[in-house]
C-alpha cells in the first residue's frame, strides 16, 4: 500500500429506524477511536474483543486511544478464524463481558474483521438484552460489509450465520492503513464483495475495478474512496430496509451459492472467494435461463478473474444442493436467490429446490476465464 500525502476523513451517516449512526473511512485515525467513541455512545466503559491474529497488530494502539479519554479497557482475544464462529466461543465472550461488569450504559468495540464484528456484535446484542457496540474493522470484507448494516451472528453445524441478531452500531471507524498488515489472499477475499456491491449498484466502479484490479499497492486515498463507496451503497439499501425484508436481500448476491460453496469447505474458502464464485454461478445460470441480459456472465467473469478471485467451484452440485437446503434464504421448499439483471440491477425470485438444483447445474459447469 503506498502512503497518500492527503487521505480525507470520510464520513458516511447511516439512519435506519432503529439507530442513526456514522462510518468514519480514512487513514492513521485510529487514534482518535476513545473521543469518537465517548461521543458517539456516552459509554462509561468500553470493552474490547479481538482475536489472537488482530490483538497483537493494533490492541496496544486501541487500549492507548480509549486510556487517553479516561476509560481503562478492559479486553478479550478470541481464537482467529471463521472456525470459530460458534456457540461456545460466544459463551466465552459473554462470560469475560460480564466478569468485567459492564453495564447496559457500556459498550462492546469490535477489533478486527468479519468474524470477529460478527460475534462480538451478537454478544452485544444478546448482554442485558442489548448494549451497544462499536465496530472497529480491520479487513477489506469487514470494511466494505460486514461491519454496517447491523447483522450480527454465528455458525452452527446446520449452516453459516444460522443463530444471530440485528444490532446496528454506534459507530464503525475504518482505518485503511490496516489493510496493509493483511495477507495477500485476506485481502483479496474483500474484493469479493466489493464487485458484488458494483454489480449491484454501481457500474462505473465496476468497468473501474475491470480495468484497474484493485491491490493492497493502491494509493491509500484510492483505497478509503473505494471504501467509502461500497459504504454508501450499502448504507442506501440498509436505510431503505433494515431488516431484509424486501431490497436488502438483493445484498445476498452471489450468496446463495457462495454459502453453499463455503460450508462444503468446511469454511477453508474465504467468504469473498465464495461468494465470487456464486456470482459468477449465478450469473452463468440466468443468463442461460434467460432472466439476465446477454453477454452479462462474461462480463462480471472479466472482473472477477481480473481480481484474483475464482469464477467456479468443483465442488459436487449436489453437495451445494443440500447445504442450500439449510441456508438461512429458504422458505420451505424453496429458496430466494438474487438474479443479476444487468450491471447496477438485481431482482429477488424464489425458486424451488428442484429449480435451484437446476441453478446450480447450469451455472456450476467447471467452466470459468
Amino acid at each position: 500500500m503506498s502512503t497518500s500525502a492527503t487521505t480525507p476523513l470520510r464520513t458516511i451517516a447511516v439512519q435506519t429506524a432503529s439507530r442513526s449512526y456514522d462510518v468514519l473511512v480514512g487513514a492513521d485515525i485510529l487514534g482518535g477511536l476513545g473521543s469518537r467513541v465517548r461521543t458517539a455512545t456516552g459509554a462509561s466503559r468500553p470493552f474490547v474483543v479481538t482475536d489472537t491474529t488482530v490483538g497483537p497488530l493494533y490492541l496496544t494502539r486501541i487500549e492507548e486511544a480509549l486510556h487517553a479519554e479516561g476509560y481503562d479497557a478492559p479486553s478479550f482475544a478470541m481464537p482467529a478464524g471463521e472456525v470459530n464462529k460458534h456457540l461456545g466461543t460466544l459463551g466465552d465472550v459473554c462470560q469475560a463481558i460480564a466478569q468485567a461488569e459492564l453495564s447496559r450504559d457500556d459498550t462492546v468495540v469490535a477489533l478486527g474483521g468479519g468474524v470477529v464484528g460478527d460475534l462480538a456484535g451478537f454478544a452485544a446484542a444478546i448482554y442485558m438484552r442489548g448494549i451497544q457496540v462499536v465496530q472497529v474493522p480491520t479487513t477489506l470484507l469487514a470494511m466494505v460489509d460486514s461491519s454496517v448494516g447491523g447483522k450480527t451472528a454465528i455458525d452452527a453445524t446446520a449452516g453459516k450465520n444460522l443463530l444471530g441478531a440485528f444490532l446496528q452500531p454506534s459507530l464503525v471507524m475504518a482505518d485503511v492503513q490496516t489493510l496493509s498488515t493483511l495477507s495477500p489472499e485476506v485481502f483479496v477475499d474483500g474484493i469479493g464483495e466489493v464487485v458484488k456491491h458494483a454489480v449491484l449498484a454501481d457500474e462505473a466502479l465496476f468497468e473501474e475495478l475491470t480495468v484497474h484490479p484493485l491491490t493492497q499497492a493502491a494509493d491509500e486515498d484510492y483505497l478509503a474512496r473505494v471504501v467509502a463507496r461500497n459504504v454508501e451503497i450499502k448504507r442506501d439499501v440498509v436505510n431503505t430496509d433494515e431488516r431484509e425484508r424486501g431490497l436488502r436481500q438483493t445484498l445476498n448476491l452471489g450468496h446463495t451459492i457462495g454459502h453453499a460453496i463455503e460450508a462444503s469447505s468446511g469454511y477453508r474458502l474465504g467468504h469473498g472467494h465464495c461468494v465470487a464464485a456464486g456470482l459468477c454461478c449465478m450469473a452463468r445460470a440466468t443468463e442461460a435461463l434467460g432472466w439476465s441480459e446477454p453477454g452479462l456472465a462474461r462480463r462480471i467473469e472479466r472482473c472477477v478473474a481480473a481480481q484474483g478471485l475464482p469464477t467456479t467451484t468443483d465442488i459436487a452440485h449436489e453437495d451445494l444442493v443440500y447445504q442450500a437446503a439449510f441456508d438461512k434464504k429458504r422458505h420451505g421448499d424453496s429458496v430466494n436467490v438474487i438474479v443479476p439483471t444487468a450491471i447496477g440491477s438485481a431482482e429477488v425470485r424464489r425458486v424451488s429446490l428442484e429449480e435451484f438444483s437446476r441453478i446450480v447445474e447450469l451455472g456450476c459447469s467447471g467452466r470459468s476465464c
